[in-house]
């Protein structure tokens, strides 16, 4: 008897991604001078291997995305995209974008930004929230750099693009900055918002340089795009930086109800302070704070409450969604057309 068409389709969807298009991959690690913040980076690039792909970022809980491990990068120059994980990620939660991306023909390398990764939940580093914006600086600085392994990255052309934290990390690449002041203000007035919480938790102002420095200027000249994936801190923006941002954002939200990052408090309020020529806004209904992340594999739910109980929300989509990949390619279609504007 043949499969019903929707339960190929879920079967095909629930695999590892496959492509006809190659994609290599690598990590490596950006020293730092004093050794105080390396940074791992990974990199998917455009190539034209013909050699048996791996599956990269897959485990218990997430599925994985198919690339060449070393492989050898395509010739010529190729557009570049650098990826922000959120409060608590890794590299590989948004493999599915990156991977998506590369197919496409852009450079796109994520970092695991160190204090609020999942791999260094150090409290010292995560106070240093103005690092992360650096962080995408250190990344451009090594993908344009001369004769890298992944191929040759167009300094004209290059988007930041960050889920969660990592949205607010890649706006202040952009341009916007932040008040502390004025987050504080918003925050006694709003104080169940996670974007309040996680702030407290990271504190950045627990030292004397740390007001002025998340206050000060953290953008890089060299973005030309920002795309922000379900963003959070975003009140503690100021309205004169969004109505100056000087590159096209693109500012994708979640639209399943939330109490603790409302849509409307968050995405849809910086979108409406950003300039309306050069900002588009979706808000995609189906979609919650966790759709952006990997796919979840069968039974992934168990494995993660019986290691933290309520974990398993990370597996769960809003209520009557569509398949988890099919809000991604939809995610992954609104970026590329952004992208190729």
């Amino acid at each position: 008897m043949k499969a019903p068409l929707a339960a190929l389709l879920l079967i095909s969807l629930t695999g590892p991604a496959l492509a006809n298009d190659p994609i290599g991959f690598q990590t490596t690690t950006i020293p730092d001078t004093h050794n105080i913040r390396p940074l791992e980076m990974a990199v998917w690039y455009p190539s034209t291997s013909t050699a048996q792909p791996k599956l990269i970022a897959d485990n218990l809980v997430f599925i994985g995305v198919l690339a060449v491990p070393d492989a050898a990068p395509t010739p010529g120059k190729h557009p570049v995209v650098v990826l922000s994980h959120g409060y608590g990620g890794n590299w590989g939660k948004q493999a599915w974008l990156a991977s998506a991306l590369a197919r496409q023909g852009y450079i796109v390398a994520a970092v695991n930004h160190p204090g609020t990764t999942s791999q260094d939940r150090s409290a010292q580093a995560a106070a240093q929230l103005w690092q992360r914006p650096k962080d995408l600086s250190r990344a451009i600085d090594a993908l344009l750099a001369q004769a890298t392994p992944f191929g040759a990255a167009d300094s004209g052309r290059i988007a930041v693009i960050g889920h969660s934290l990592g949205g607010w990390t890649v706006m202040e690449s952009a341009g916007a900055r932040f008040d502390p002041a004025l987050f504080a203000r918003d925050c006694d007035a709003h104080p169940t918002l996670v974007a309040c919480k996680a702030y407290r938790e990271m504190n950045p102002e627990g030292t004397p340089s740390g007001k002025a420095q998340v206050a000060a200027d953290l953008s890089d000249k060299r973005v030309t795009a920002v795309v922000s994936l379900d963003l959070g801190l975003s009140r503690g923006f100021t309205d004169a930086s969004l109505a100056a941002l000087p590159v096209p954002a693109l500012v994708i939200a979640a639209g399943v109800p939330s109490a603790d990052l409302p849509a409307q408090m968050e995405s849809a309020d910086m979108a409406k302070r950003l300039p309306k020529m050069s900002t588009q806004y979706v808000e995609i209904q189906d979609a919650n704070h966790f759709s952006f992340m990997s796919q979840c594999k069968p039974g992934a739910a168990a494995v993660l409450d019986a290691d933290v109980p309520g974990d398993s929300m990370i597996c769960q989509d809003g209520e009557g969604a569509r398949p988890r990949p099919v809000i991604q390619q939809q995610v992954i279609t609104l970026i590329s057309e952004f992208l190729a504007r």
